[in-house]
């Protein structure tokens, strides 16, 4: 576990990227299953018919089994989608097995874009995230863009969302001892790695949310 004393937000994301990058692609497999062996029989995974996932990329650990299972037990599956304008937007896209993808201007493989397949986020039941760092507390350093803090901002104004139940997903080497929460920060209910499942501290969420309360307009 890297202690995150004395550096910037920019130096740890600098140094999580080259560990996961690092990993062989024998490990990187091996991580793949050992991930898969953690959620697929686990009871979020199983209830939830509307799950968004993502496809690996810069070193993250793979989900793609994850993926392939949720398919194969008839889940609707979703991929995040960049918008061409406004370009900090995404969107979650239901996919389906073996549809073509194309690359975006990250080169991240993505659906193209379809309105009619898109789903409001606040109406899947579980967002599988990725990360470049996470705490045993819920805490969640990305990748800078934003994207993700952006589409669950809604959570910290509406006190009673509690769709999707969010989990990071990563490499058991990209954790860090504390993270300190920005204002913008969506904390996760949890983070599972090839090695352990790591439950938020409530108490760390609840102080979090209690910024802003409203009722939950996004949620009807």
């Amino acid at each position: 576990m890297i202690e995150t004393a004395g550096l910037s937000r920019a130096q740890l994301r600098r140094l999580l990227r080259q560990r996961r990058r690092a990993l062989a692609p024998h490990r990187q497999r091996q991580a793949a299953r050992r991930l898969y062996r953690q959620l697929a029989q686990h009871p979020l995974f199983r209830r939830c018919r509307h799950v968004a996932l993502y496809l690996p990329n810069d070193g993250e650990i793979d989900p793609g089994l994850l993926l392939e299972a949720a398919q194969r037990r008839g889940k609707a599956t979703y991929l995040p989608v960049l918008n061409a304008w406004p370009a900090t937007r995404m969107v979650f896209q239901r996919v389906r097995p073996g549809e073509a993808l194309r690359l975006n201007r990250f080169r991240i493989r993505e659906p193209r874009p379809n309105r009619a397949r898109q789903r409001k986020v606040w109406t899947l039941d579980l967002l599988l995230m990725p990360l470049v760092g996470f705490d045993p507390e819920g805490g969640r350093l990305g990748m800078g863009g934003g994207f993700y803090d952006r589409s669950l901002a809604y959570r910290s104004r509406h006190e009673y969302c509690r769709k999707p139940v969010l989990l990071g997903l990563a490499h058991e080497c990209q954790k860090v001892d504390r993270l300190a929460l920005a204002s913008w920060d969506v904390p996760l209910e949890a983070t599972v790695t090839d090695r352990a499942w790591y439950a938020a501290d409530k108490r760390r969420m609840t102080r979090r949310e209690q910024e802003h309360r409203s009722p939950c307009g996004a949620c009807e």
